[in-house]
């Protein structure tokens, strides 16, 4: 199983702290260094997975096992043909969230929408919120 593929992060290199099998989310990536002393870094990982849709989700915990971290995706897929013949693929809608408890007790928000899959036509928005996004 360690072909599978690793949601949010990467898989330890050989040497690296951890086995192969595990996954270690990438909850930073999103994350502005300005931010990075403001939230609670996650100790543990949750991940849940939709086998019937594209979705995922990831939930973090810091060491009192409180989510301090969250991450999520969708991608709605629909079947498209150039000419009739050939089908593919092609994503038709995106979606997707990060957030971060900050010490505080608020949560960082940073949500990205791609309608019609286009690169171009993305919407990002950072926002802070009183709750855990659900």
């Amino acid at each position: 199983m360690t072909n599978a593929p690793c949601i949010y992060g990467h898989r330890p290199a050989s040497g690296e702290r951890g086995s192969a099998r595990e996954c270690r989310p990438s909850w930073r990536e999103d994350l502005c260094p300005v931010w990075l002393d403001l939230v609670v870094a996650p100790r543990s990982f949750r991940v849940f997975r939709d086998h019937e849709i594209a979705a995922r989700r990831v939930v973090g915990h810091d060491g009192n096992d409180i989510p301090c971290f969250q991450a999520f995706d969708y991608r709605r897929l629909d079947v498209r043909s150039d000419d009739d013949e050939d089908y593919y693929l092609a994503v038709a809608y995106s979606e997707s969230l990060s957030a971060w408890r900050l010490h505080d007790g608020r949560w960082l928000v940073y949500r990205r929408l791609e309608p019609l899959g286009e690169e171009d036509a993305a919407t990002c928005a950072l926002s802070i919120d009183e709750r855990m996004p659900r």
